[in-house]
């Protein structure tokens, strides 16, 4: 390839990044249609085989799909939705209880000075902006509904991603036979391997990953349930979502469960701290010697830094868009620099011996 033409590609390039950027603002539910279509095409994919033409078979899994979420809108939401109402209603006396025992037993233990925690003024300033939001719903609806044009559109957004998914989803193959046959014959082989790395880390990784979130969830959330903890639903979906961070999810929902067991049964009961530990150590074992290993794999070569970095990067810079590209990105550029590895490694340029050294050059 000539300088020129190089300069050309690069300057699309940027062209495409930049109308890309410009474009922001409405690629949220194309990019939620396109990730709802890449994970159903392989059960489409399945139906087909079943001598199932292309279309019933998006019709189908799009009717599992609605009843899936109708099932969590009508029994999971509003579970979640009462827990919530339950922490909001029990935030006043987890703070009298902060003040009263947590906090003075810690000041005991380690020799802090009575006004360390300054929690008077903490405590006031939580009191003064819960007596602001004490209607939730109503305040919620009053952002909401404060410009008619801006619910209008989000409405609009969400309506529109079933039916741009059913699209992408029913052309799936077709699209890729056509990307397929704009590429350089001479490159073909090349390009076709290595998106199908990319498509092998993609799908350990999101497919895989979610699942393992779901499992999570469910194991945390019936386990503390099980226990008795009140709040047992909400801490179990927080700690399954915030697994999608190895080791976060154990972090998050053992630190949340131990602190309402403690503020629940008035102390350090027993039983009960016994049990979250039981619950969160089978959650572990089940993680890291079945779920992880039979959805996901270890194809995914994603370092836990390296997701926390996408994931705010992504966020940083593109906002909600961001975050849904951030992983997928990540996992994408994670396979090319492996590329580029193998390129340097085999370059002259890694042949070189190092300067003042009297070792012969690789012949590589």
């Amino acid at each position: 390839m000539t300088d020129s033409r190089r300069w050309m590609w690069l300057a699309g390039l940027v062209l495409f990044c930049w109308l890309l950027y410009l474009l922001t603002p409405i690629l949220s539910p194309f990019l939620v249609a396109m990730l709802l279509a890449y994970l159903s095409d392989p059960l489409v994919d399945r139906l087909e085989r079943r001598k199932l033409s292309r279309t019933w078979a998006v019709v189908l899994v799009f009717g599992l799909f609605s009843l899936l979420l109708l099932i969590l809108l009508l029994v999971l939401i509003p579970m979640l939705g009462r827990q919530l109402m339950r922490l909001y209603e029990l935030v006043p006396q987890l703070l009298d209880w902060l003040q009263h025992q947590a906090l003075p037993w810690t000041q005991a233990q380690f020799g802090l000075a009575e006004d360390f925690w300054r929690f008077e003024q903490i405590k006031a300033a939580l009191s003064e902006h819960l007596g602001k939001t004490s209607d939730i719903v109503g305040l919620v609806l009053a952002q909401a509904t404060a410009s008619s044009l801006a619910l209008l559109g989000w409405i609009g957004n969400l309506l529109l991603i079933p039916v741009v998914a059913f699209y992408l989803l029913r052309d799936w193959d077709v699209m890729l036979a056509k990307l397929r046959g704009l590429l350089p014959r001479g490159r073909e082989s090349f390009v076709v391997q290595l998106v199908g790395e990319c498509h092998e880390v993609l799908g350990a990784f999101i497919r895989g990953q979610l699942l393992v979130m779901l499992a999570l969830a469910g194991i945390y959330s019936g386990g503390l349930m099980l226990v008795g903890l009140e709040l047992g639903l909400l801490i179990g979906v927080l700690a399954g979502l915030a697994s999608i961070v190895p080791y976060m999810g154990f972090i998050v929902g053992f630190g949340a469960a131990l602190v309402a067991a403690l503020f629940q049964f008035g102390g350090f009961e027993l039983y009960p701290l016994i049990g979250i530990a039981v619950v969160f150590g089978i959650g572990q074992l089940l993680e890291g010697m079945l779920l992880t290993p039979w959805l996901v794999g270890d194809r995914i070569g994603l370092h836990p830094v390296a997701v926390i970095f996408a994931i705010l990067a992504g966020g940083q810079l593109f906002g909600f868009t961001g975050v849904l590209l951030a992983l997928p990105v990540a996992a994408i550029i994670m396979v090319l620099l492996r590329h580029a590895h193998d390129f340097y490694k085999l370059s002259a340029l890694y042949g070189e011996p190092g300067a003042g050294s009297d070792e012969p050059p690789n012949p590589a």
